[in-house]
């Protein structure tokens, strides 16, 4: 065999091994790959349209990865379930779990009593010359009407409409008689007048009452938030870290002149703290065509 013929059959060997190699390429590139980036509105509607388990919840955060929170029922198959949803976006969603139970804050005692609850007073608002009140969708729902007392003698008003579950907001229209003001009762033997509504940004400090607990404050730290009860979904609220308890459903989110929401739900209780959820109360009064005052 000559040299050339030599080198000739060295080069066919060569690429025949080649050759043979190639596959052993593929099966190391056969990686898997990291989810496709989604929009934001592209993850929000698949939670909208797969996630419906009671103690989930889920905003936009300001870095714009999607905060899903989920509460202290949400064990086991309601576990699995909820991450084999949110891990198809990969570092997009971040898992939070919170403890105790998301819940609406309505309560028996106190305030403004309907049925078998009890609820707080949000805003007074007025419309073509008649007063009315806001309070929470669910407080609403529960009860055609309202009273001053637990024992149902002195009747406020009766509800025109209420809005839950997907919003929390209703509008309560006073009897005959009563003429109520526009400020904000601070459970301190004062009050704080109202005269604008607004949607407040990530940050700002707010107030909260409530017959339950009174004033507290906290800052708010999301907006157009969901969230799922036991009976229904709620979306578009504001997430603070003001605490709240039952029976303070209904009452007012604000700072100074300025109105933002009312109480709606969340977890833990003004001893250990926790996440509250607002409803915004520029959404209920332009949907009922009535203003703070």
């Amino acid at each position: 065999m000559t040299a050339s013929l030599r080198r000739g059959v060295a080069l066919l060997v060569t690429g025949a091994l080649a050759l043979t190699a190639l596959p052993a390429a593929t099966a190391v590139s056969a990686v898997p790959a990291k989810p496709e980036p989604r929009t934001v509105a592209a993850i929000t509607a698949a939670l909208n349209k797969d996630v419906e388990i009671p103690g989930t919840a889920w905003m936009t955060r300001p870095d714009g990865k999607i905060l899903v929170s989920y509460d202290s029922t949400v064990v086991g198959a309601k576990l699995q379930s909820l991450t084999k949803v949110t891990k198809q976006f990969g570092n997009q969603v971040v898992l939070e779990k919170v403890p105790g139970k998301f819940k609406k804050y309505l309560g028996g005692g106190g305030a403004i009593y309907g049925g078998d609850f009890k609820c707080s007073l949000g805003f007074n608002v007025t419309r073509k010359g008649r007063y009315y009140f806001l309070t929470a969708g669910h407080c609403g729902n529960d009860a055609a009407n309202w009273y001053h007392d637990s024992n149902h003698t002195n009747r406020i008003g009766t509800v025109h409409h209420s809005s839950y579950p997907w919003n929390d907001y209703a509008l309560v229209v006073y009897r005959t008689g009563i003429t109520p003001g526009g400020s904000v009762n601070l459970y301190n033997g004062r009050s704080q007048n109202i005269t604008t509504a607004a949607n407040p940004g990530i940050g700002q400090l707010v107030y909260r009452t409530g017959a339950t607990t009174g004033l507290a404050s906290g800052r708010v730290t999301g907006l157009g938030a969901t969230v799922n009860y036991d009976d229904g979904r709620v979306a578009g609220l504001i997430r603070t870290s003001v605490c709240a308890e039952p029976g303070d459903s209904g009452g007012p989110l604000f700072y100074r002149t300025w109105a933002f929401g009312l109480t709606s739900g969340g977890n833990g209780d003004c001893t250990s703290g926790g996440v509250t959820f607002f409803q915004p109360v520029v959404e209920a009064l332009n949907v009922y065509g009535v203003n703070v005052y």
